[in-house]
């Protein structure tokens, strides 16, 4: 038992210093992202990233220690309300995005890859692409960068908000709030894109490498459709036990799971062995376990 524990620590230390590793990566391309695209062209986004912007541009604070000292407050505003585990990983998350936003930001101002102003949509394109792989490799290795996402549990805790709604609702006051510094309508439209933009880039990151299918198939040739997808597709199967409700007789089901790429080729094995059969196809977030993604 004590060999089969320390390999089980051994395992989860491995895991942790890969995780800690990844959570680095993302923060230094986010930084990249923000620094190199978005401050130049003065583009508020939303979360504490956008409050830092906010105050770089109108007072000229450097956003890597206004991050820092934003996310510091809220953490201590919000402590008895967060597990130890979340406060741990934010406080390494926050310390690692303010590093690398500092660097970025001194080593793009002293060597400016765009030129503000000249193509202001594309800048705002590239950097929230950027800056969104970098979120997503950070999150999908358990990390996580704190910022507004504090105040959205709390709101969400406290009131009947739901957290989708609140989080809405915070990134949108901050995103409009660059109208008393700038008195103008598309710096806001322009940090609603970059906000769109990096948000769906993060989750593609995230689930992209998930994206897998589940097939039910209810089929008299149900046997043979389980060994030919098994031999053939390579793909484990599962017999479940149902029941036709109309007319109640005993049917067997064929549950199958894939990668989305392969469900094209289990659509031909079905179709060349039962074409009548009832199939449903149902997109899956994440699967994991053998042959599929491993638990993180």
């Amino acid at each position: 038992m004590s060999s089969f524990q320390d390999t089980v620590h051994s395992r989860l230390f491995k895991l942790q210093i890969k995780d800690t590793l990844f959570v680095f990566l993302g923060c230094a391309i986010y930084a990249i992202g923000f620094s190199a695209f978005i401050l130049p062209e003065q583009i508020v986004s939303g979360g504490v990233a956008g409050i830092a912007a906010l105050l770089y541009y109108a007072f000229r604070i450097p956003v890597g220690p206004a991050v820092l000292v934003i996310n510091g407050l809220l953490l201590l505003i919000a402590f008895k309300a967060l597990s130890r585990q979340f406060v741990i990983r934010t406080i390494m998350g926050v310390i690692a995005l303010s590093f690398f936003l500092s660097v970025a930001q001194s080593l793009f101002e002293a060597f400016p890859l765009v030129t503000a102003g000249q193509d202001r949509f594309m800048h705002l394109l590239i950097g929230g692409i950027i800056a969104g792989i970098g979120l997503g490799i950070a999150i999908s290795h358990n990390g996580s960068t704190g910022g507004t996402d504090i105040v959205v549990a709390l709101l969400a805790k406290h009131t009947r908000m739901s957290f989708g709604r609140a989080m809405q609702l915070v990134d949108l006051i901050i995103i409009s709030s660059s109208w008393l510094l700038f008195h103008s309508a598309e710096t806001i439209v322009y940090g609603i894109v970059y906000l769109l933009v990096a948000s769906i880039v993060t989750d593609y990151v995230i689930n992209g490498t998930r994206q897998t299918v589940q097939f039910l198939i209810i089929s008299k040739r149900y046997s043979e459709i389980a060994d030919a997808v098994n031999q053939r597709a390579g793909r484990g199967v599962t017999i479940l036990k149902g029941e036709g409700w109309y007319s109640k007789k005993d049917v067997e089901v064929v549950m199958v799971l894939c990668r989305k790429y392969e469900s094209r080729y289990i659509f031909t094995i079905i179709k060349s062995i039962d074409p009548n059969a009832m199939v449903s196809q149902t997109n899956c977030t994440g699967v994991f376990g053998e042959g599929f993604d491993t638990i993180k």
